[in-house]
């Protein structure tokens, strides 16, 4: 853990002072304790780094919906970006209701300072699955601590690997529809970030978590996470940021049922069609060509029968 310079330890006592204030803060104090408090400052829990601010603004494009849990908060950066806007409150839509699981106790005092609209819960992500959280959130997000962390012999629903991040991937599909987490690169099915351009790269970790859980993670609109390496305190991982589509995923510990195979479809690719079957099947032939056919309903006849 690196000593923090002097200028740091200062910005991170002004930061405490807020905090410590017996008010409420304004939204400019609040900035400052988000960008100035220092997680090294004391020992680090469980690996906590701090996301960035710009990769959480970039982050917050591809949450959706008006709940929103965050797991593993931190101080709750990731939320902090995902509130509602100016103009959602202009146009009158619902405040988005924010949750945010931490098992920090120092963290949560300080993101209740930073974020007193969300709702703080002091707990372990893994005992979120028995929470009465209050029905299905609509996107769930997270920067949780990367690699084998000590877990206590805990595990998630489905996944029973050494990698932390994909127990919590796995826990969030218990809440929520969707998925939105920053992981290490290597720990995501691709690579885009810092790359010239987007390969598929699986590894046997990530096949595993695949197996086990039936969540395949998938990319974002194309967010190149490297932009903000310079802006890690005290680390710099590279990493990719993954959404997961929880929909067919089901809470019974196994992969999703395999889907029916799709019914078979009228031919409609008229090059394909030799000669006999334009005179042998017409009627074929002429949904082939123009997607059109009889309407029973209306008494059109098809085109080739005129």
């Amino acid at each position: 853990m690196a000593k923090l310079t002097t200028q740091q330890a200062t910005q991170h006592r002004k930061a405490l002072a807020l905090v410590n204030l017996d008010r409420d803060l304004t939204l400019t104090e609040r900035e400052f304790v988000i960008d100035h408090y220092m997680e090294t400052a004391d020992a680090r829990l469980d690996g906590a780094f701090f996301t960035p601010d710009g990769l959480a603004r970039g982050m917050s494009i591809e949450v959706c919906g008006r709940r929103v849990i965050d797991l593993c908060a931190g101080i709750g950066r990731l939320a902090f970006a995902c509130r509602d806007t100016d103009w959602e409150r202009v146009n009158n839509e619902p405040p988005r209701e924010l949750v945010c699981v931490e098992r920090n106790p120092e963290y949560v005092r300080v993101g209740k300072k930073v974020l007193p609209e969300a709702t703080w819960i002091l707990g372990d992500v893994f005992d979120v699955p028995g929470m009465d959280l209050g029905g299905p959130f609509d996107t769930a997000i997270g920067n949780p601590p990367y690699g084998a962390v000590a877990r206590g012999g805990r595990t998630a629903p489905r996944y029973t690997g050494g990698r932390f991040e994909y127990h919590v991937i796995d826990i969030a599909a218990t809440v929520a529809r969707r998925g939105v987490f920053i992981v290490p690169q290597e720990m995501a099915p691709f690579r885009y970030s810092g790359r010239s351009s987007f390969t598929e790269e699986r590894t046997d970790a990530y096949n595993r978590f695949e197996r086990q859980t039936g969540i395949t993670l998938g990319p974002t609109v194309g967010i190149d996470t490297s932009h903000y390496l310079d802006e890690w305190r005290d680390a710099a991982p590279r990493t990719e940021i993954v959404c997961a589509d929880y929909t067919n995923t089901r809470n019974s510990g196994t992969a999703p049922a395999a889907r029916p195979a799709p019914e078979p479809q009228p031919f409609r690719d008229w090059t394909g069609m030799g000669a006999t079957d334009f005179s042998t099947r017409p009627k074929a032939a002429q949904v082939a060509m123009f997607d059109v056919g009889d309407d029973a309903a209306t008494g059109t006849i098809g085109l080739f029968d005129v």
